[in-house]
């Protein structure tokens, strides 16, 4: 079986063709907003119906659950709902929002809007502007008949609040979703906003401002959510007690505990507003704030409500709650420096303290608009009379935030940025740190030795110009190094000046220390040992006095043979063991002709290399033969005797 591996030439692609034209996007767009409204209503209807099914004791039909279901979904979108079984016969209105509910339709209609924006290939993509408005029309095309069943249930809608709220959220929800799919531009603004507003806002970087007013918030409701669980746990005992009388079912608690958790945002936003100093209503004529809670609150039985601060003045713990708008507006202006002074920013891209502190004013402002905003979602009427108001009044907590976060917050913005662009004062007391001397044990002052100054080397060439500033551009990530290299300083004392100089001056300065060469130790000779080492022979091979043999006549006359310098011979050991061993060399026979210069290196080298036999212990050199031994008042042998000629032999030292 052979396989191919030689691919064919690729071929060209054709073009998508894409489907149908405009009117085809805008009818997929329409059908998603529909598709969006249906899969909120199904998801609340399911969860509706399954607490229905597991109670044990329903005094309803499914179609009062049917009705509550779509009751639910409608009071999602900020509709006021009437409940009309009271005692006293008149209708109650119930505008109170759970804000966590809120979430559920205006994801599904942002994403709506997003995928109609973002279609599938050969699909035909709608405007920025008509994909949002269709989205939000086939939203509204499914509320419609919702709002027309819920009309004979036991909460009907208010219609004139499901007018405004309804298509409002929708089309916001949509609106968000395109923005994000065109990539979430901040401009240019509308041609109907004045020149110097535009001109204004685009000098003050308005994305900052954004970016400072949605933290600002967050902190806010962060901190509200810190007082709310605070207070929870102080009125723990208040809060079970009303959780445990509401339902003794575990299906009407489960219910109960769902109801909590979809309150959970709004209570942040009460205590977001209590620390702003406002605080929220509790019922026509009761308010508590962190001074005092005036007034006779009406509260229903609920485990949230039964936390609320006691009646009274306020106490130091209370007034402790004036933290959060503090934490807001420091959150404010750290996230406007963030921008106006980078902290690794360079000084001239630095922002001028006026366009400092507008842009945290007008994060400010728009922190302020969206708590001003928020309050107004988080409250509403539970009934009739002194139910008719409950939460906090939106403009009160707008203009709270405003005042704290303005009055702090551009303050803070301007010390941060001057903080940032100060002149560190760490070079000059590095400066004065190296010139401190040092101080040995004695306690006398002395000056640490100068660095000695490193040398110079030859300018480097130039790098080829051809290399389209590559290495140019890595240099400068290296500019606080020496710019000499490393190859031109093969000196030891060189390199460690160059370390000195590119450590700054933290790296000592140790003199240099000379390394003693070793001394070779005087042969001491023992004439009465028989292994006693042999005298080094003198420069002629025949003792002064004796007659050097005649040559051959008849042979050619000898030529001086140069031979290269013998091996160094190993010491022997005296074999008593007293611990001293001869360090001298003994030349080989036979070489009288050799020139002085190579014996005189043969000695240098014999006399300046210690002795392996020496230096290893347990090493043992190999004693003479008999035959070399000479008595006394003899004389050597000649070069052609037998023991002339093992003389002349190269020496082999055999190891023990």
């Amino acid at each position: 079986m052979t396989q191919v591996t030689e691919q064919s030439p690729s071929m060209p692609q054709a073009t998508v063709a894409v489907q149908g034209g405009t009117s085809v996007a805008l009818v997929a767009s329409l059908v998603r907003g529909a598709t969006a409204a249906g899969l909120g209503l199904g998801l609340i209807t399911v969860s509706v119906m399954v607490m229905w099914i597991s109670s044990p004791f329903p005094d309803s039909d499914p179609g009062d659950a049917l009705h509550v279901a779509a009751a639910l979904w409608l009071l999602a979108h900020g509709t006021e709902l009437l409940r009309a079984d009271t005692l006293t016969g008149a209708p109650a209105p119930m505008g109170l929002v759970p804000l966590f509910l809120v979430a559920l339709p205006v994801w599904l209609a942002h994403r709506a809007a997003r995928d109609a924006l973002e279609p599938d290939p050969g699909r035909p993509r709608p405007s920025a502007w008509s994909a949002p408005t269709m989205v939000a029309s086939g939203y509204v095309l499914v509320g419609a008949p919702v709002v027309l069943y819920v009309a004979g249930g036991s909460f009907a809608a208010d219609p004139l609040s499901a007018l405004v709220h309804l298509p409002l959220v929708t089309l916001l929800a949509a609106g968000s979703g395109a923005w994000s799919a065109s990539g979430r531009p901040l401009g240019p603004l509308p041609s109907w906003v004045p020149r110097r507003l535009r001109v204004a806002l685009a000098r003050t970087r308005v994305s900052a401002a954004l970016r400072s007013a949605v933290a600002g918030v967050l902190a806010l409701l962060g901190g509200g959510a810190v007082l709310v669980v605070i207070s929870v746990v102080w009125h723990g005992r208040a809060a079970q007690e009303s959780f445990m009388t509401l339902s003794g079912e575990w299906s009407g608690r489960t219910a109960i505990a769902l109801l909590a958790l979809a309150l959970v945002p709004n209570a942040a936003v009460w205590g977001a507003s209590y620390g702003l100093g406002p605080g929220f209503a509790l019922g026509t004529g009761a308010t508590a704030t962190p001074l005092a809670l005036t007034g006779t609150p009406a509260l229903p039985e609920f485990p949230l409500l039964a936390a609320v601060p006691g009646q009274g003045p306020g106490t130091p713990l209370h007034w402790a709650a004036a933290a959060v708008p503090v934490v807001g507006a420091a959150v404010v202006a750290w996230f406007t420096v963030g921008a106006a002074a980078p902290r690794y920013g360079a000084r001239e891209t630095a922002w001028r303290p006026g366009d400092t502190a507008l842009t945290a004013l007008l994060g400010a402002v728009g922190c302020a608009a969206l708590m001003a905003l928020l309050a107004a979602s988080s409250g509403g009427p539970l009934g009739t009379g002194r139910l008719a108001a409950f939460g906090p009044v939106w403009w009160t907590a707008g203009l709270a935030a405003l005042a704290w976060t303005a009055g702090l917050g551009v303050p803070l913005a301007l010390a941060l940025r001057a903080w940032r662009l100060r002149t560190p004062s760490w070079g000059r007391w590095r400066q004065l740190l190296r010139r401190r001397p040092s101080e040995p044990g004695d306690g006398t002052p002395v000056e640490a030795p100068a660095a000695p100054a490193a040398e110079s080397p030859a300018p480097e060439p130039d790098l080829d110009p051809g290399q389209d500033g590559v290495l140019d551009d890595e240099a400068d990530l290296y500019d606080f190094l020496p710019t000499h290299t490393w190859a031109e300083r093969a000196p030891r004392k060189d390199r460690w000046a160059a370390l000195r100089e590119s450590s700054g001056g933290l790296t000592p300065d140790f003199p240099a220390v000379p390394v003693p060469e070793p001394a070779a130790p005087a042969p001491e000779p023992d004439p009465e040992s028989e292994f006693a080492p042999e005298p080094a022979a003198p420069e002629s091979e025949f003792a002064p006095g004796s007659a050097a043999p005649a040559p051959d006549p008849a042979g050619p006359a000898a030529a001086p043979v140069s031979t290269p310098a013998p091996e160094p011979a190993v010491a022997r050991l005296r074999p008593e063991g007293d611990g001293a061993a001869s360090r001298t060399p003994e030349p080989p026979r036979g070489h009288e002709q050799a020139p002085e210069a190579a014996r005189t290196a043969t000695r240098s080298s014999s006399a300046q290399r210690p002795s392996a036999a020496a230096s290893t212990p347990g090493r043992r050199a190999t004693p003479r033969p008999l035959s070399a031994v000479r008595l006394p008042g003899e004389s050597p042998p000649g070069p052609g005797s037998p023991a002339g000629r093992a003389k002349c032999r190269p020496r082999r030292t055999v190891t023990a």
